[in-house]
């Protein structure tokens, strides 16, 4: 069931002032790299092709234009060094065959200084991997905001140990650091902006991500426990001293299909958004000039999409034990979006008026099996923010899109909650 009513009549004016433009385009000038030969780009492949375990793979400074994937299968103990974000970059607009631009899949691997440009699908994937490092590594398109980019820049999918760290991704249609089904991973120093979701965590446990900075994304930060995958529900994010600002850029995900997923209904102006987490704490940041909301707490439901019975044996679709705490908040002057559901039901139903930014919202959604009553806060939703005038909306959904209401109090959810990491492996 779709909880979300489309009040076409009532926001209409707010529809027609709130909408916004893409965001600029930031590619660093090339013109003066040495452009690699068609000899350089062959000794290039070759190395990814001929690399036995233990390998260091040297990636000297140039601009190098391929035409084919860098692949690594099952290899181990792998350094693969640029000399710098602006000195090695590796170009994919020009690949005829694959999608992504950098494929690995092994143990004790590291990647380091150098940057990808326009792979077709995504930038770097790394999948199946133990023990993987990405360390002042960039990926983007250089054409800017389109839904026609790569899905992710940087991903990680069904890894173990996971660091992340001072690298930078931009103009993904999806997600510029998507990690995904993993486990015991860090985020960190790292600069993402001119994504549908800057920095997103989907069904791993035991994550950290801290010290990066979010901007014109049209989400900052996004955790999302999702059905239909081989990892079900993750459990374990700590999300502190980050800055997530003017996360105000228009989606631009790819839709197909009639619904598209869950990213293409993150509304503009979404600082962070905790899609059916588990045990996810949220502190310290700076969550600045958001325009729709700083944090959403939402359960998968919101979407209106399906849920299959076999899918609810092993996730959930409810958020729980979300702990928001020491925040520093600053709304932004611009009204909600309305290009999505969420937003307008945030921008036209909240519980403080019509066209008002929310520093934190939650759908209120709830598992009834465990409580017939919100009030005794069934789903662990904690929130001790030091902040006065706190804008604070629950909403109530649970009678469909024709009652929707609204409240402002949040005294059941003033409590403390402990979620617990643990990434001395990382160390």
């Amino acid at each position: 069931m779709k909880y979300i009513y489309l009040l076409f009549n009532l926001i209409f004016i707010l529809f027609f002032f709130g909408c916004n433009s893409g965001g600029n385009v930031e590619v660093k000038d090339t013109s003066e790299l040495h452009q690699a030969t068609r000899d350089e780009v062959e000794k290039l492949v070759e190395q990814f092709i001929l690399a036995e375990d233990g390998t260091t793979i040297e990636m000297p400074a140039g601009f190098y234009q391929l035409e084919t994937q860098l692949i690594l299968d099952n290899k181990n103990n792998i350094k693969i060094k640029g000399k710098g974000m602006d000195k090695t970059i590796l170009s994919f607009k020009g690949l005829k065959t694959g999608g992504e631009g950098m494929k690995i899949v092994g143990k004790n691997i590291s990647l380091e200084d150098f940057s990808v440009y326009d792979a077709p699908g995504d930038g770097v994937k790394t999948q199946h991997c133990e023990n993987i490092l990405m360390r002042r590594v960039n990926a983007t398109w250089t054409n800017g905001d389109k839904s026609q980019n790569g899905t992710y820049a940087l991903y990680p999918v069904q890894c173990k140990n996971v660091i992340i760290d001072a690298c930078e991704a931009s103009h993904s249609r999806d997600a510029g650091i998507y990690v995904g089904q993993s486990e015991n991973i860090i985020v960190k120093n790292c600069t993402a902006f001119g994504n549908v979701a800057g920095i997103e965590i989907e069904n791993c446990s035991n994550v950290e991500v801290f010290k990066n900075k979010a901007y014109d994304n049209t989400g900052g930060i996004l955790v999302f426990n999702l059905p239909g995958l081989p990892v079900a529900d993750g459990r374990g994010t700590k999300i502190y001293d980050n800055e997530i600002i003017e996360n105000n850029h228009k989606n631009f995900a790819l839709i197909e299909g009639n619904n598209g997923n869950a990213v293409t209904q993150i509304p503009p102006g979404s600082g962070v958004v905790v899609m059916a987490g588990k045990d996810v704490e949220i502190f310290n940041n700076k969550i600045l000039k958001n325009k729709t909301s700083g944090i959403s707490i939402a359960s998968y439901q919101v979407t209106g999409f399906p849920m299959k019975d076999q899918d609810l044996e092993k996730w959930s679709p409810f958020s729980s034990g979300i702990y928001i705490h020491d925040n520093e908040y600053e709304r932004s002057s611009s009204l909600p979006d309305m290009s999505k559901d969420l937003g307008k039901l945030i921008a036209a139903k909240n519980a403080h008026g019509i066209g008002k930014t929310q520093d934190i919202v939650y759908d209120g959604i709830w598992d009834q099996q465990i409580s017939k009553d919100i009030s005794s806060n069934p789903m662990n939703i904690c929130i001790k923010e030091n902040m006065e005038n706190l804008r604070f909306t629950r909403f109530y959904l649970m009678e469909g899109e024709d009652n929707i209401k609204s409240y402002k109090e949040y005294d059941p959810f003033v409590c403390d909650l402990k979620i617990e990491t643990d990434i001395s492996v990382l160390q």
